[in-house]
């Protein structure tokens, strides 16, 4: 799998990460994410809106705004392993208890319910389309922005995300799981300024201490001509025009 693109814009937000000083800072140092840091506050998203997102949607969309209302994209892409993970879990809960459904929990625990939140706020009847494919997942949204740009598209908005996890599943996550809400957002166009080819892992990779869009976001910003992400079953290779 071979990759080429450009990106013309980013914003992103994590725990005591938010202005693009603070990730630029970032990215010279170790990529870690202080967990328990506060995350960055809402600029973009009506109140109301805002309070029927989870953190990591919540940053999501904000970003996403961010990006549609500098750059008016024709197509968005969310992309994210978890989704809606503590929802779900809260309502399976609720049933085991036999208790009430939250209607909101129930309204917005579908794995578009962040994507679609976007095209709603910004009043953009957008072509979108919500991704999730295990760690891999932001990988596999550039292959499908990849796509988009070559069926047409011109400036195709893609956001990461994700939220915290919850406890009742920490005993079958794998040791130095990434554990906290993010966002990155990432507005691409065609190009040969990235590429990127996928190829198959020889060996079992280390513990995870950061997901996909957040190490490659760390290279990227650290001005490296070449770098590589690792998978599940394929490392990414990047290199830098």
């Amino acid at each position: 799998m071979k990759l080429a693109l450009t990106i013309l814009d980013w914003q992103a937000g994590a725990p005591g990460l938010s202005t693009a000083e603070h990730w630029r800072a970032w990215s010279g140092s170790p990529p870690a994410i202080t967990a328990d840091a506060a995350l960055p506050p809402c600029a973009q998203l009506p109140m109301m809106t805002a309070r029927r997102l989870s953190a990591g949607s919540r940053l999501a969309v904000d970003h996403g705004l961010a990006l549609l209302r500098r750059h008016q994209p024709d197509a968005v892409i969310f992309t994210s392993r978890h989704g809606e993970l503590e929802r779900n879990q809260r309502i399976l809960d609720a049933l085991a208890r036999q208790h009430a459904l939250s209607p909101t929990d129930f309204t917005m625990s579908v794995h578009n319910a962040a994507v679609g939140s976007l095209t709603i706020a910004a009043q953009a009847p957008l072509v979108s389309t919500s991704l999730s494919a295990g760690e891999d997942s932001f990988q596999q949204g550039l292959v499908e922005a990849q796509i988009l740009l070559k069926s047409g598209y011109s400036r195709v908005l893609m956001v990461d995300f994700d939220n915290k996890i919850p406890a009742f599943y920490h005993p079958f996550l794998a040791p130095g799981t990434p554990d906290f809400p993010y966002a990155v957002a990432l507005l691409l166009t065609a190009g040969e300024t990235l590429c990127c080819r996928s190829v198959r892992a020889r060996q079992e990779a280390p513990p995870r201490v950061l997901p996909q869009s957040l190490a490659f976001l760390h290279h990227w910003l650290s001005a490296k001509t070449a770098f590589s992400i690792t998978g599940e079953r394929l490392n990414w290779r990047w290199s830098r025009a």
